[in-house]
């Protein structure tokens, strides 16, 4: 997902694709502590997603405040 796309996202979708981002990401957590996962890249690129989506979250918060 680009940020090109995150920004398009309503407040709702936002939040709904961070909780699901970031089941995602603890579920390839443990599964790669299990077993190696087959794409070990596959973690580092939600992990980074999960962390654009807050950005994303963070920069709406504080543009309302002012």
């Amino acid at each position: 997902m680009k940020n090109t796309e995150i920004r398009e996202l309503s407040d709702k979708e936002l939040n709904v694709r961070i909780k699901d981002e970031r089941a995602m990401f603890t579920k390839l957590k443990f599964g790669h502590a299990v077993s190696p996962v087959e794409n070990p890249n596959k973690i580092k690129s939600t992990k980074k997603l999960v962390a654009r989506l807050l950005t994303e979250k963070k920069r709406r918060t504080l543009s309302n405040v002012q």
